[in-house]
């Protein structure tokens, strides 16, 4: 596959503004996601509970006790959605520090929005939204710029007293700032688009809105309109009228699921093929980007999303419909579960009439139009590009091809520690890699779980811990093993990366994700690696761990008083405690550290593979390591590891990742028939040495 890359100035102008605004949405959406299930908590109550609620209408005896209940609704949307939003969007710009700062700031605005002095008597209270995304960043910044300003010019003993104040102190000035400076800015803008949405409802004009909507949404700039604009000021709406029809102009699935009814009839090839998957995970999972690329592979398809964006919205104003809190994700169920009182008929009506008319043109342009048999993996990569990341549902709907065409070219291992498991296996497959004459191309490095960001092309990671690597990387594709140490997926993914680069298709069996998902399989038993090439290990390995340091070679982390020959343990928490009780011995960990290691292994096994287990301690444990050092334990009879038989147990721990070396080399000796039987035959500490190299950090 060939890679073409323009860094024109003519081309990263032409891209930059849509850029910034996508950018900007996405950290706009950023702050509203992680607290949707506030807003449907707040409509819920609301629906229920308010006095025209479902409540009073059922039994308006029960008056007393919805009233009761309602009281909440005020002060939910006045005070806690903001503040919630303030904080995301101040820990998003400055972790907890900023998030504290953020909803501290918010404070002023929202009473100055809400508080007769600012309003009138007569104004109407606004849900400040809108103020939280300014104010929440907007402090966490300052605060942060500020902290800058002292930092490490702090005496010892008084961080925390300096800490405290200084956000305190800038906190209360913020709140007064944002009360008396950002409140008639926020007042005048909600007023202007209060009017600006009542001209649009009285004449009819709303529907002309799907002209902007639905080609914002097919280039990612919906977030920026939906989260940026409608929900606020939906939320607003519901707040006074029990409902609000702008939560539903963005949200609506209809039009897409129209657009891929048709390409189920009239579609070719691939597109044609995936169009059922994709309209589910559309219209029932809510992901709207799924119909994106089947949009791009024909670009006069969005004038059958705007004709069914209009028509739907349309019925919604016929039928008086709207949201009670804002649907996400764009799902019927999220919908369906969010509609106001006495409005499910309209809602319903809306979906319907979109689909529908977006099904009949799309299907007139399908049906007298040319169509390409395999032109979705193409429209998938220009739709990555311009979302500015791999996007794995569109990816694997379109049977892994367009997860293939995201050339690979950072890797992760991560386990829970992020310092044993996870660098042997880097180890293994950086090898692989390298043998393969790619090791200048792909960077392998290991990490803690916990420390994942979504930077990466592809992440391997246990079989348990696969939903927790998912997470924080949703672009990346994710490869499930059961060991580190042996996987056969390390051959899939070299053949992978060959293709990519070379061109030749290869044999069509090495793409490691899996369609709907984007994560292979993990395999059900442990195989043996491929043999790698011996000799030293890479000068650059011992840097590659998330927590790695430079190595000091005045300190030894493999000793001959750490290394016992001929054990005999019954159970796999035995061998565990000599493990642990080696590197007691060694003055390199506390005594607690050894019941981290049963802690980890209790959560994910730590069988490597071809009869290794490297036990170490959570990355919570950290605090009880005060120097790196590692234990050698042959065993002669298998230690039953979790069903799997174990000869060979190394202990690890690894202070900051001095050990990383080590593990190198221990990789590459495990992957060698020859180098294990010479593990086996040795018959003293120093015949082991000799094998690892008498290898120091």
């Amino acid at each position: 596959m060939t890679t073409t890359t323009t860094t024109s100035e003519e081309t990263r102008k032409k891209g930059g503004l849509r850029v910034a605004v996508q950018r900007f949405g996405t950290f706009l959406s950023s702050m509203i996601m992680p607290n949707i299930a506030a807003f449907i908590a707040w409509g819920l109550i609301t629906a229920l509970f308010i006095p025209d609620g479902a409540v009073n209408r059922i039994n308006p005896d029960w008056a007393p006790f919805s009233a009761l209940v309602g009281a909440m609704v005020g002060p939910m949307v006045t005070y806690l959605l903001p503040l919630l939003i303030a904080y995301t969007g101040g820990k998003l710009v400055y972790d907890v520090r900023g998030g504290v700062v953020g909803a501290i700031s918010v404070m002023g605005v929202i009473i100055g929005t809400s508080d007769p002095l600012f309003i009138g008597e007569d104004g109407n209270a606004s849900p400040m939204f809108l103020g939280a995304m300014i104010m929440g960043p907007l402090g966490a910044w300052c605060m942060k710029k500020l902290d800058a300003l002292w930092d490490g010019k702090i005496r010892p003993g008084f961080e925390m007293l300096v800490n405290n104040f200084s956000a305190g102190i800038f906190g209360a000035i913020a709140a007064l700032g944002s009360m008396f400076l950002l409140t008639p800015i926020m007042n005048l803008f909600t007023y202007v688009a209060g009017v600006i949405v009542e001209f649009l409802v009285n004449t009819g004009l709303l529907p002309l809105t799907s002209l902007i909507i639905e080609p914002a949404k097919i280039l990612f700039l919906n977030n920026a309109i939906n989260h940026g604009l409608l929900t606020p000021l939906g939320s607003a709406q519901a707040l006074e009228q029990g409902k609000s029809i702008l939560l539903l102009l963005e949200t609506n699935p209809g039009p897409g699921l129209g657009i891929l009814l048709a390409y189920m009839v009239f579609g070719r090839g691939t597109a044609r093929a995936t169009a059922p998957g994709a309209a589910i995970i559309q219209f029932v999972g809510g992901i709207h980007e799924i119909y994106f690329p089947y949009v791009l592979m024909k670009p006069q398809l969005i004038i059958a999303a705007i004709a069914g964006g209009m028509s739907g919205i349309a019925v919604f104003q016929i039928f008086g419909a709207g949201l009670a809190s804002p649907a996400a994700p764009g799902s019927i169920i999220a919908i369906l579960l969010t509609t106001g009182q006495n409005t499910y008929l309209g809602v319903i009506l809306g979906v319907a009439v979109a689909t529908a008319v977006s099904f009949a043109v799309a299907s007139v342009i399908l049906r007298f139009s040319k169509q390409s048999e395999d032109a979705l993996a193409e429209a998938t990569a220009k739709m990555e590009g311009m979302k500015g990341k791999k996007s794995s549902i569109s990816s694997a709907l379109a049977g892994g091809t367009a997860a293939a065409q995201t050339t690979i070219a950072k890797i992760v291992f991560a386990c829970d520690a992020g310092m044993g498991s996870s660098a042997m296996g880097a180890s293994v497959l950086r090898n692989k890699i390298k043998d393969a004459g790619y090791g200048g191309d792909v960077s392998v490095v290991n990490s803690a779980i916990n420390n994942l960001k979504d930077e990466y092309d592809l992440v391997v990671v246990h079989e348990d811990l696969l939903n927790r690597a998912q997470t924080p990387t949703p672009s990346a594709m994710h490869v499930a093993v059961d060991n580190f140490m042996g996987s056969p997926r390390y051959d899939e993914i070299v053949e992978l990366i060959r293709e990519q680069r070379e061109g030749d298709g290869g044999s069509g069996d090495a793409v490691p994700a899996t369609a709907g998902a984007g994560t292979a399989a993990a395999e059900g038993s442990a195989a043996p690696a491929a043999g790698s090439s011996g000799g030293a290990a890479p000068a650059e390995e011992p840097g590659t761990g998330a927590d790695a340091a430079p190595a000091d070679s005045g300190k030894q982390i493999l000793s001959a008083e750490s290394i016992r020959l001929g054990a005999a343990a019954s159970t796999r928490d035995e061998a565990i405690d000599e493990a642990g009780e080696l590197l007691v011995g060694t003055g390199a960990v506390d005594r607690s550290y050894v019941a981290a290691m049963h802690e980890r292994e209790s959560s994910v096994s730590t069988f490597m593979g071809n009869g290794l287990a490297i036990p170490h301690g959570t990355n919570e444990a950290k605090s009880a390591i005060h120097d790196s050092a590692m234990s050698f334990i042959r065993y002669d009879q298998p230690v039953d590891w979790g069903g799997q038989e174990v000869k060979f147990v190394i202990g690890i721990a690894g202070a900051d990742g001095q050990h990383l070396g080590l593990l190198a080399k221990i990789a590459k000796i495990f992957s060698k028939k020859e180098s294990l039987a010479q593990l086996e035959q040795a018959q003293t500490p120093e015949e082991i040495l000799e094998i690892f190299g008498k290898v120091n950090a």
